[in-house]
């Protein structure tokens, strides 16, 4: 917030933000004529789209007082975007101006009352936001005036040499007049006094460590080896830098991956000429220490000719001022070393925050302090934002097994040179290319295309490709091959982009593919522009690039082989929608496009085919929750974003921070969440002799026992994905030939789903039995008799013997052998003896004993679950836990409730939402659930869909609502139960079973079919209303479905499946909630009253409510919306009717 005074008279607090769309209707009513005459005719859309920056002021009632646009290219049609800089330096001052420093002025409006304020306050906020700006160019017709708030701002620039066809006058701003340059000079004691408050604002740990005194102190103790500088604004120094020359090398090549720094050593070359540099910063030393350098007029000069910009600031800087300082103890001091380092590091750093955004002006200053070392470096703990003083630098990436809990960030000298031009790539230019690329796995097939890019333009297809390379003092230093995005179309219907552009607004050939994308890793703080100017010299809006499986990768010339490092933080990484599964045969010519169907694969931009073997695999054994299917894994891309650690959960040490996994892996932590979920264990016999022919109601059974033993070989217990690709492996092993029994032990889903796989392997079903557990809801995991009776009749078809109430006795008669060859069971009646080759156990989950053990030693609350509060926090307020492993405290009363009663991703999401703040400086930091929030437990209300393939070959699905699962029977004798609308019969694998509530809702979906199910579909008629639904129930009633399978494929559902159906639902529920239409009572509040019983209808009420609903004019504003939502989504709705196509 910023105060500004009126030229009425008056202040006024203002705040500058970025501009959004919805500013657009706001901004349009500040138009003048002036502005046309200035500006020429805008489309504000079009410019809030397009614009490299646009901010917006407003008041403290969010009113819109001013409004501004910059491009990186002039407003003038006759000059093009991409080589601009022969007009501009036809006039005066303009030399300096190149890409990197300058931005044009295209829009400028604001309320004629504040307009002068409003325009400096705009202008000071693009300099401190942008480091590398210095000039803002404004281009007018001749002979037009401007407005005497611009005109304040910007010097006329006279011009020497006319341009044909280019009849405009050009105005200059300078930063050096609203966010100049720091003075840095040499810190001295006298700087205590203005540097400490700044210090003990952001932190009091150093002074409690070390003293009242400890700058006084750091600042008086310099030496060769430890320098200390300031900025100073009006004879105050306003921030304040400690470097040090002594670097522990070794370590941070122990813990991080320097080789593209050369390990922060010197190369041969360098060693042989060391000794002369060490003797000219001896020279320099002892000129700095008689006082000359303090008052900077070299270093001076070298700012403004090395560093013309500055840096741009982010949160508070300085919280990192103490754990930086203890992190320097390890890092500084490694004489072994030091001959050969080429690195020295930032010890101690803080500036004033109405400054910070220059905290890069301290860098040619430290520089010039160590002539001899190309590097500074400089370590932060992870949980701090990142400040300004780190845009110029690079995060080296730590190693996966690092003992070092911070960041590491490098910067080399000649970062600093602001001659970094990007232009097209010439035939000259492959010899620095090649030199460029030379170590990386894919030289060859960069070169190679920018070979075709060097003889015809254009790939074998025909599609334009371009190289764009960046150069610094003649030298190239990155490059860049892009071609025209063709798959567009797919793109859009695919993956989130309109998340963040309006699709509109870019025309085809404004979408460009990044290929490969190299960058010298010391001008990587260079690669947002590098990025902007790629956009502007191929006159390109949006650039996208694939992240393809590492599976894809393997082959350098493979055509997924793309390169980016440096570049891919600077991308925004896009969600894939959900896909619509349509009925094409049935649609024929009212389908989408094949450019919309076709089976491929994105990440973030580009088709690739997949093989998702892994997945499936998994899915041949367990059951299938629908949460993320093999498209969200294979597009998803975890492995760009997470870096993901193999192994198992062991210990917790919550003093230390970190995790210990299996082969002394330690991984450190500042936020651990949990959710290891539940396992299925190595089945412990009760111990039972069977001979003394006990029943069930004789055998006293331990839930918490455990089996201690060896694991016999043939025992197959399925919980990740290399466990069922050894039982695949067994199993394809023994196709068609076992000779000898497999026992499959439990009674949950995943056994009859294992039933199905080892039948689907040509085993005799004769070898196959199925043991079942007795089960606590009463009744079978299905929950329905009707699929129970299904699946036994297909089980006896296939001659499996199944027996029921089974306890585990014995294996191999108690004695401990490497393979299962006898089990014993106990029943309610007679015991059961069986001989076996193969033991599949699918009895109940439970925690793994090494996670308990790790979760008990680390003292977290366990009853029974891991104990967590309704915000997913255990007792340590940096562990939280999710999912099935979890258990609600007993504050809250509600013992039967639990995270495995609800939809997974939907308690993922609100778990990622509460963490958000810690990651997000924008947020405010909540350290301590509100207590409000602490009382009730949260309500989750997305569904819950299982499925899989059950023995007869049978697709099995159920959705329905969360909560905690009853008997089906109990449920059916409740008077709100509702009605089931039912079509098919299990004879025919047609059965569809549709049950709605008591409101006409749709709770739950039973499916039991031959043919494979369209899931995705199905789950988004959860919570519908049966009106929706085509009027479901009354077409029911009267005969017009057999079918569901075959009515749910109709085109009228084509529109419900899509995956903005429910954001339409929502834009129709806010039309009706808002005063859009000008009625006395809104239809809500009728409804509300009517309810009540405030209000008595004559006749019929909802004969009323429609006719109360057209009058009022609420129908075509429906109808106006829904056909926006066809019209906008007729790509993936094309069977639809929409206006000016009949």
């Amino acid at each position: 917030m910023t105060t500004i005074y009126a030229s009425g008279g008056g202040s006024l607090v203002i705040n500058v933000r970025r501009s959004e769309s919805q500013d657009a209707h706001q901004i349009m009513k500040l138009f003048t004529p002036s502005t046309t005459a200035m500006f020429g005719r805008i489309n504000i859309i079009y410019l809030l789209e397009k614009a490299n920056l646009s901010l917006t002021v407003e008041n403290e009632k969010k009113e819109v007082l001013a409004h501004a646009a910059f491009f990186d290219y002039p407003n003038i049609e006759a000059v093009e975007k991409d080589n601009w800089e022969p007009w501009l330096h036809t006039y005066g001052p303009s030399s300096k101006c190149t890409p990197l420093n300058t931005l044009f002025l295209h829009l400028l409006v604001a309320k004629s009352r504040v307009a002068g304020g409003c325009a400096k306050e705009i202008v000071r906020t693009v300099f401190n936001a942008l480091r590398e700006l210095h000039y803002i160019i404004l281009a007018v017709p001749k002979k037009v005036a401007l407005d005497p708030a611009v005109s304040v701002l910007f010097a006329p620039m006279p011009q020497f040499k006319k341009v044909d066809g280019v009849h405009y006058s050009a105005f200059i701003c300078y930063r050096k007049d609203y966010v100049p340059v720091l003075h840095i000079r040499k810190a001295r004691i006298e700087d205590h006094d203005d540097v400490t408050p700044i210090f003990n604002e952001q932190t009091d740990t150093l002074r409690y460590i070390y003293g009242e005194y400890f700058l006084a102190e750091l600042i008086e103790a310099q030496d060769e080896t430890t320098r200390a500088a300031v900025c100073e604004v009006n004879n105050s120094a306003v921030g304040f830098i400690s470097v040090c020359s002594e670097v522990n090398v070794k370590l941070l090549n122990e813990c991080f991956d320097l080789r593209p720094f050369h390990g922060l050593r010197k190369t041969p070359e360098e060693e042989a000429s060391l000794k002369l540099t060490v003797t000219t910063s001896e020279t320099e030393n002892k000129s700095a220490s008689t006082g000359v350098s303090e008052d900077n007029t070299d270093e001076k000069g070298e700012v403004s000719d090395s560093v013309e910009n500055a840096k741009l600031p982010d949160g508070d800087v300085e919280d990192q001022t103490t754990k930086e300082a203890e992190s320097s103890k390890e890092i500084a001091s490694s004489p072994n070393d030091s001959h050969s380092s080429n690195a020295f590091c930032v010890v101690l750093f803080c500036i004033d925050e109405t400054y910070e955004t220059r905290s890069q002006d301290f860098l040619p200053y430290i520089f010039n302090l160590f002539p001899d070392r190309d590097y500074c470096v400089i370590t932060v703990p992870h949980l701090i934002p990142e400040f300004p003083l780190l845009k110029d630098f690079v995060r080296v990436v730590p190693y996966s097994k690092t003992t070092l809990s911070h960041e590491l960030y490098v910067t080399h000298r000649k970062g600093l040179l602001k001659s970094f031009m990007v232009r097209l790539a010439t035939q000259n230019d492959t010899a620095g290319i090649q030199r460029l690329v030379k170590n990386l796995d894919l030289e060859f097939n960069v070169l190679s295309i920018l070979h075709i890019y060097n003889q015809s333009r254009r790939d074998p297809d025909g599609t334009p490709i371009q190289a764009i390379v960046a150069e610094v003092l003649q030298e190239i230093v990155g490059i860049a091959i892009i071609r025209n995005e063709e798959q567009i179309e797919y793109i859009r219907s695919h993956y989130n982009i309109e998340n963040f552009i309006y699709f509109d607004h870019h025309q085809r050939e404004e979408h460009g593919h990044l290929y490969h994308f190299a960058l010298n890793p010391i001008f990587h703080h260079y690669t947002r522009h590098f990025l902007k100017e790629i956009l502007r010299i191929t006159f390109k809006s949006c650039l996208y690039y694939p992240v393809y499986p590492r599976l894809l990768l393997k082959k350098v010339n493979s055509p997924y082989a793309h390169s980016l490092t440096s570049a891919l933080n600077y991308l925004i990484p896009v969600r894939r929608r959900r896909q619509v599964v349509y009925p094409l045969d049935q649609l024929a010519i009212n389908a989408p496009s094949k450019r919309i169907t076709q089976k491929k694969f994105l990440v973030s931009g580009y088709p690739q085919n997949i093989d998702n073997g892994g997945f499936s695999n998994y899915r041949r054994f367990n059951i299938e929750r629908y949460n993320y299917n093999n498209d969200d894994h294979a597009q998803i891309s975890l492995q760009t974003w997470v870096n993901v650690v193999t192994g198992k959960m062991i210990g917790i040490n919550r003093a230390s921070k970190y995790v210990l996994v299996t082969g002394d892996t330690k991984v450190p932590y500042e936020h651990l969440i949990l959710c290891t979920g539940l396992q299925y264990q190595v089945p412990c016999p009760t111990g039972v002799d069977i001979k003394d022919v006990l029943s069930n109601k004789d055998v006293a059974v331990d839930p918490d026992q455990q089996f201690t033993g060896k694991v016999p070989s043939n025992l197959f217990v399925l919980n990740s994905h290399d466990d069922c690709e050894n039982a695949l492996h067994w199993l394809k092993k023994h196709e068609g030939n076992v000779k000898g029994n497999i026992i499959v032990y439990g009674s949950t889903m995943d056994a009859y789903i294992t039933v199905n796989t080892i039948l689907s392997f040509r085993i005799d079903g004769s070898f196959v039995h199925l043991v079942k557990t007795p089960s606590n809801l009463g009744s079978s995991c299905f929950n329905s008799p009707v699929i129970e009776s299904a699946v036994e009749e297909a089980l006896k078809k296939a001659n499996v013997s199944v027996y029921s109430n089974c306890l585990l006795a014995q294996c191999n008669n108690g004695k401990l052998h490497q393979r299962i060859t006898l089990a014993t069971f106990t029943t309610d009646s007679q015991p059961l003896s069986l001989k076996c080759v193969a033991f599949f156990n699918f009895d109940k989950k439970k925690v793994d004993v090494d996670a308990f053990r790790a979760i008990n030693k680390a003292c977290l609350v366990f009853d029974g679950k891991l104990v967590i509060d309704s915000t997913f926090h255990t007792n340590d307020i940096t562990i939280r836990a999710a999912g099935s492993l979890t258990k609600y405290s007993r504050r809250y009363f509600a013992d039967q409730w639990s995270h495995a009663n609800f939809n997974s991703k939907e308690i993922g999401f609100q778990l990622a939402a509460l963490m958000l703040h810690l990651f997000d400086p924008t947020l405010e930091q909540v350290t301590k659930p509100p207590a409000e929030l602490d009382k009730l437990l949260p309500t989750y209300t997305g569904c819950k869909a299982i499925g899989g393939i059950l023995p007869g070959g049978y697709h099995y699905l159920h959705i329905s609502k969360p909560g905690i699962i009853s008997c089906v029977d109990s449920q059916k004798s409740r008077p709100e139960y509702g009605r089931e609308l039912i079509t098919g019969s299990i004879d025919k694998g047609n059965y569809f079973e549709i049950h709605l509530n008591q409101y006409s809702m749709v709770e739950s979906i039973t499916c039991l079919s031959l043919k494979s199910l369209p899931v995705s579909n199905y789950i988004c008629l959860y919570g519908q209303h049966e009106r929706l639904l085509n009027n479901l129930c009354s077409r029911f009633d009267e005969g017009l479905i057999s079918d569901f399978y075959s009515y749910l494929r109709e085109p009228w559902c084509m529109c419900i499946y899509h995956d903005r159906f429910m954001d339409f639902k929502q834009e129709v529920r806010q039309l009706i909630e808002s005063n859009k239409v000008n009625v006395d009572e809104p239809i809500e509040e009728l409804i509300r009253r009517i309810a009540d019983g405030e209000l008595l209808v004559p006749g019929n009420t909802k004969a009323y409510l429609e006719e109360q609903f057209a009058k009022n004019g609420y129908q075509k504003l429906v109808e106006k919306t829904l056909l926006n939502y066809l019209s906008y989504n007729r790509y993936h709705l094309p069977m639809f009717a929409r206006p000016g196509i009949v």
